[in-house]
């Protein structure tokens, strides 16, 4: 039951988790902010795991485990709904911000259209906010039902239950991408404006989905999975050929203990926790594994970030899609993967050594399969000023004077606008005035600019000469690539995954018993400190320097990026 409660707990934080990282794009365009923006409101789930974790982990194995663990989850189910409510916004209506507190109480602020309106705080800070309250109350699920796992199973099944929970952990974020897909589909401001004068589509890159829906849909089913853990005791008989816990000598061989700290490990008082925390970290086979799940994260948080915008800004897909693909392909490859680890382990009967041994090979196997991503290239996206000159000769430009031409230079318009229109010829423009339209017909997403001068200096000398609505197809070239991206990210997921959960083994079992909450806590700690807070934030920051075309606030400053230079971002 305990095992079935678990799962279920660590399914929902997962789903909770994925559906953050799958509103990364919708945040930027929401909120008008950089890529390395979102990274911080990412990192902020790690902030909360840190302030908390270390005593948690510590304390919380020697009171009452799945209450703890009810109790945390009750604290991630009172922040969900209050991530951001619905948001009616328009670029030419009013907008009305829902901002909460702790206390879950929303207070309404209307402001009218104009500078004089804009808010003084960033609205994305209560975003940031609830996902640090968010880490608060995860923080216990993983340390103490873990370590609740190992104690009362026996020693040969602990994997195989471990590998199980892991397993779901790894279908939550199915879930909570195919949530995020549904929830991008659907127009943030919906109920609140007429649709049919939208004249965006999802693959726009100003379009936002209804990323506040899946929030509240996540904070229910956290609700539901911290009701089991009430009714469940503090500790269970254990099994009558295990006896208490003990050290096999296998296990002996790897714990390197200082003799002098020992009789410190059934320490209950606060003013032991240093000496005991050194003795964890005196252990090499713990440090070690430690320093290498830090660099791993780092590359993996970092990739999962981000991966579903990578999709679509490389690829030409929708963000709807992008999550999509993430959670019907790439996901369930990892959950295979961590499976079929936990259960070669428990056939192969591997020991300790057996499964550092094992880990390492798949990481490698990973490592070297990943470097075939480089190939996988696709051409930027021919936008003229930015990607294509207007006179088709040079490249990629960074600089804002370079939608101007000779074509667009009776006109009035202002670079730092992003309207694209697709020209007759193929090539995207940022705006219908600098694609040199001068009349238009229709409305709404049906609208189409006549008479355009820089379609006609592009070199197409018959027909119409007009532009419709957003910008052009993807490219040839991408549509024949991205199978074979896809492909390989999912052998290159499952062949890593495959050492997930022998590896984790080498964690809990090269210490002493007496030591195992918080070294998975410290572990948890140092993970989210050295990899989850800081990889969303500098991948993010490296991801802003190759943007070709930034948007605008509407009262100034430099706002979500509309277009990248695929090359570099790749």
């Amino acid at each position: 039951m305990f095992l079935v409660a678990l799962s279920f707990a660590y399914f929902a934080k997962a789903l909770s988790g994925s559906y953050m990282k799958s509103t990364i794009t919708q945040l930027e365009r929401r909120f008008d902010i950089p890529s390395y923006l979102t990274g911080v409101i990412d990192g902020s789930f790690e902030i909360g795991n840190l302030l908390v974790i270390a005593f948690v982990s510590y304390f919380g194995a020697k009171l009452h485990r799945p209450k703890i663990i009810a109790m945390g989850s009750h604290v991630h189910t009172c922040i969900q709904p209050c991530k951001h409510k619905p948001t009616h916004t328009h670029m030419y209506s009013w907008t009305r911000e829902f901002t909460c507190s702790v206390l879950y109480l929303f207070s309404l602020s209307p402001f009218p259209v104009g500078c004089e309106g804009e808010s003084n705080l960033s609205m994305w800070i209560y975003v940031f906010l609830g996902n640090v309250l968010r880490g608060i109350g995860e923080t216990p699920v993983q340390p103490l039902g873990i370590s609740y796992i190992d104690d009362f199973a026996r020693e040969e099944n602990a994997a195989f239950y471990i590998g199980c929970v892991q397993t779901i952990a790894v279908i939550g974020p199915v879930f909570g991408y195919l949530l995020g897909s549904l929830c991008a589909k659907i127009y943030v401001d919906i109920g609140f404006v007429n649709m049919e004068s939208i004249t965006i589509s999802p693959g726009d890159a100003r379009w936002v989905g209804a990323w506040w829906l899946g929030y509240l849909i996540a904070g229910v089913i956290t609700l539901l999975s911290a009701i089991p853990f009430w009714f469940l005791p503090r500790s269970l008989p254990i099994p009558s050929d295990r006896g208490p816990a003990q050290c096999t000598p296998e296990r002996t061989s790897f714990i390197k203990d200082p003799p002098l700290l020992e009789h410190k490990y059934q320490a209950d008082e606060p003013a032991d926790f240093i000496p005991t925390l050194k003795t964890l970290l005196g252990n090499p086979v713990y440090f070690i594994y430690l320093c290498v799940t830090i660099v791993q994260l780092n590359s993996l948080i970092g990739m999962v970030t981000y991966k579903p915008k990578y999709i679509e800004q490389h690829y030409g897909q929708s963000a709807s899609k992008a999550n999509f693909l993430m959670g019907t392909i790439n996901i369930p490859a990892v959950a295979l993967g961590i499976f079929t680890g936990g259960l070669l382990m428990k056939r192969l009967k591997l020991s300790i050594m057996g499964a550092a041994k094992f880990a390492f090979g798949t990481s490698l196997i990973g490592y070297f399969l990943s470097l075939f991503f480089f190939v996988m290239s696709c051409e930027n996206v021919k936008v003229a000023g930015i990607t294509l000159p207007y006179n088709r000769v040079g490249g990629v430009s960074y600089e804002e004077r370079s939608v101007f031409s000779a074509c667009n230079s009776d006109c009035v318009c202002s670079g730092r606008d992003w309207d694209p229109v697709c020209g007759e010829n193929g090539i995207t423009y940022v705006s219908p005035c600098l694609a040199g339209c001068q009349t238009s017909t229709g409305s709404g997403k049906n609208t189409v600019f006549s008479n355009c001068s820089c379609v006609v200096a592009a070199g197409l000398s018959s027909g119409n000469l007009t532009a419709s609505v957003g910008h052009c197809p993807h490219r040839d070239d991408c549509d024949r690539v991205f199978p074979y991206f896809l492909a390989l990210s999912v052998i290159t997921s499952f062949i890593i995954s495959l050492g997930g959960t022998p590896g984790y083994m080498v964690l809990i079992r090269c210490i002493k018993p007496q030591l195992k909450s918080l070294a998975l806590g410290f572990h948890t700690l140092s993970t989210r400190t050295l990899a989850g807070i800081p990889a969303p934030i500098y991948f993010g920051a490296v991801i802003d320097t190759t943007c070709l075309k930034w948007g605008q606030k509407r009262c100034g400053g430099r706002g979500a990026c509309r277009i990248y230079n695929t090359t570099a971002y790749r």
